[in-house]
């Protein structure tokens, strides 16, 4: 049978399934030279968002000549370096379909915490203040929520959107549609212009550098609220502290950082911003669905 390498760890269900099928699982987390050293003698490794696979490691694994198969536990192949991957005759797969609920319902948390100051009024009740007159929040029933990206995790977010009352736009790849009753698409201008809450749900193209910056901003309602649970490069975090500051974005969810671990304090401690460290899969039915996807994959390649 194969050895599988689950670097950043599995559902304890999915490894049990792995090992009764016969392959020699392996669930260290190695990082840097060692991991190098490892890929070269694995035909399958399996990463979360803790592990980054750039081109010296894929070229490690080839140096070693076993490995045939990356798969990504979650949505985003971007912390893989996919197409030399698979120009050097590499798989890469996802589970696309897996936390897609989850996601969605950290955006819809992060979309009531910044519009009922949750965050911050759990943090000053604990310091023995009840500052009750000073947390006049909004109601999402009747707002405008824009989706820019609408995925399977867009979608979910738009059926819970509709379903408490708001309108919902969405923005796309040209022939991207979602025909669903009560959305409308529109360009990303419009939806910025109109929407009062805007939910991110893109991949991070390097490339192009960040989608929300500066002049984005400024094209955005005042008051606006933003949501980020995609990916941290997405948003031009500068950009978006100088709107919370200036009052143009009046609360923002933010459960991915440009760099992860993030060290942008500020950011983080702004009164007006609800955080959480990258935990948009991290239910366990997620975890269970993300597993049992991985195990049919590595199945269907490698047998057993």
């Amino acid at each position: 049978m194969a050895r599988i390498l689950l670097n950043d760890g599995l559902d304890a269900a999915a490894v049990q399934a792995l090992r009764d099928k016969g392959h020699d699982v392996d669930t260290t987390h190695y990082e840097g030279d060692e991991l190098n050293a490892r890929l070269k003698t694995f035909d399958a490794v399996v990463i979360r968002s803790a592990t980054k696979l750039r081109e010296p490691n894929i070229q490690a694994a080839l140096d070693g000549g076993m490995l045939k198969l990356i798969i990504r536990g979650g949505v985003g192949i971007d912390n893989i370096d996919h197409a030399f991957a698979r120009a050097n005759g590499i798989e890469v797969r996802n589970t696309p379909t897996a936390s897609s609920a989850s996601v969605a319902e950290l955006a819809l948390a992060h979309m009531f915490a910044i519009s009922r100051f949750i965050a911050h009024a759990n943090v000053t009740m604990r310091q023995g203040e009840w500052n009750k007159k000073q947390y006049k929040g909004v109601e999402l029933g009747g707002a405008t929520l824009g989706i820019v990206g609408i995925g399977r995790i867009g979608q979910e977010l738009g059926k819970r959107a509709l379903a408490l009352g708001m309108d919902v736009l969405y923005t796309d790849l040209p022939g991207v549609v979602w025909e669903q009753d009560g959305v409308r698409r529109v360009e990303l201008d419009e939806l910025l212009a109109a929407s009062d809450y805007i939910s991110l749900h893109v991949p991070f193209d390097k490339s192009k550098g960040a989608l929300l910056g500066a002049g984005q901003f400024a094209a955005m309602k005042d008051g606006v609220r933003l949501v980020n649970c995609s990916r941290g490069g997405v948003v031009d975090e500068a950009a978006l502290l100088a709107a919370l500051e200036s009052g143009k974005v009046a609360g923002a969810g933010v459960d991915v950082f440009a760099e992860e671990p993030t060290a942008n304090t500020v950011l983080v401690g702004h009164p007006r911003v609800s955080v959480t460290p990258h935990i948009g899969a991290e239910t366990r039915q997620a975890q269970t669905r993300i597993g049992a996807e991985v195990v049919a994959i590595l199945s269907e390649r490698l047998g057993g």
